[in-house]
């Protein structure tokens, strides 16, 4: 795939020249230069602007910052540098910052890039690929139980979008290679203390060893699974009808796929976060129900399980003190 196939496999996509300005995170790294140049090629001029954060974690990060501005120079975008300092652990402690570094430098550049983007309405667009979503996949089915974890990142959410997901990182190569565009590695993508390294140099090799089409097998599957969802999510908001709460004598009445589901969706819906475990306690807040009157049961993470006259609800529960 040239650099011609590319970008027309992107704008195929559809999430690039929707009349909507544009922040591009650019690292620096091949993916973003490929995002970049995409972008500029495919929105209207004038309407792409990108994000460079300079974390000054490596030795390089300066001669990569003046990389950034000199590319930006010469495709005509606008860019806006954030030097970022790693903060203490109490500071981390105080602002809700993850102790993980990477988590860290996450939350710096996606809290920069919707400032950035807020004032316009700017979509943000991040170079994923097609080989970060593989890598995300094995790592989540690693990592998370459930089979939300085996769906991988989604093309778009909210101002958030990944043009990038159906072009590996080797035809990202290829199209900064053709364009004439410099790029840096990040050594830290190859250093194993990292678990997605790990997934990369060890099991992502492991699987190509045992078919060639791995990756693309694994691409397929989830695009399956996220097209099933869809069809999942409706027979649950079919059954909810738009309820916060469900009789348990209906739960037990469900095939036990369903039931699961439904379980989730409450606890999800009060809590706001993914609550996968909270399928695994249905035979528990059946048995809960069959001793009669009220009772309570915590399902995972910070959602709760009310049990009262006969229905099944759920509660968000205060964190956790240690």
């Amino acid at each position: 795939m040239g650099a011609r196939e590319v970008r027309e496999a992107v704008r195929a996509g559809g999430l690039l020249g929707m009349d909507r300005p544009l922040v591009a995170m650019l690292s620096g790294g091949r993916d973003s230069v490929c995002l970049l140049d995409v972008a500029v090629a495919l929105c209207e001029p004038g309407d792409v602007s990108a994000l460079h954060v300079n974390y000054g974690l490596r030795e390089q990060a300066d001669v990569e910052e003046r990389h950034c501005v000199a590319l930006c120079g010469q495709l005509g975008v606008g860019l806006e540098v954030v030097h970022a300092n790693r903060p203490e652990p109490a500071e981390r402690s105080a602002e809700g910052v993850s102790g993980n570094l990477q988590a860290w430098a996450r939350q710096v550049r996606y809290r920069a890039a919707a400032g950035m983007a807020e004032g316009t309405d700017a979509l943000i667009a991040t170079g994923h690929t097609a080989s970060d979503q593989v890598e995300t996949i094995l790592y989540r089915l690693a990592a998370s139980p459930g089979r939300r974890a085996l769906q991988g990142m989604v093309a778009s959410e909210g101002r958030l979008i990944r043009p990038l997901l159906g072009v590996t990182r080797e035809q990202t190569r290829a199209y900064c290679e053709e364009r004439g565009l410099g790029w840096f590695e990040d050594e830290s993508n190859q250093d194993e203390r990292y678990a997605r390294a790990r997934v990369r140099n060890g099991l992502v090799g492991a699987l190509r060893a045992v078919h060639p089409a791995a990756e693309a097998n694994v691409l397929r599957t989830a695009l399956l699974l996220r097209e099933e969802t869809e069809l999942l999510d409706e027979l649950v908001s079919a059954e909810l009808a738009g309820r916060d709460s469900v009789e348990i004598a209906r739960l037990q009445a469900m095939p036990a796929a369903l039931a699961r589901l439904v379980v989730v969706r409450l606890a999800e819906d009060a809590t706001g976060a993914y609550v996968p475990q909270a399928g695994d306690r249905v035979g528990e807040i059946v048995a809960l129900h069959r001793r009669g009157g009220s009772a309570e049961l915590h399902v995972g993470a910070q959602a709760g399980a009310v049990i009262e006259g006969g229905r099944l609800s759920m509660k968000r529960l205060p964190p956790r003190r240690d």
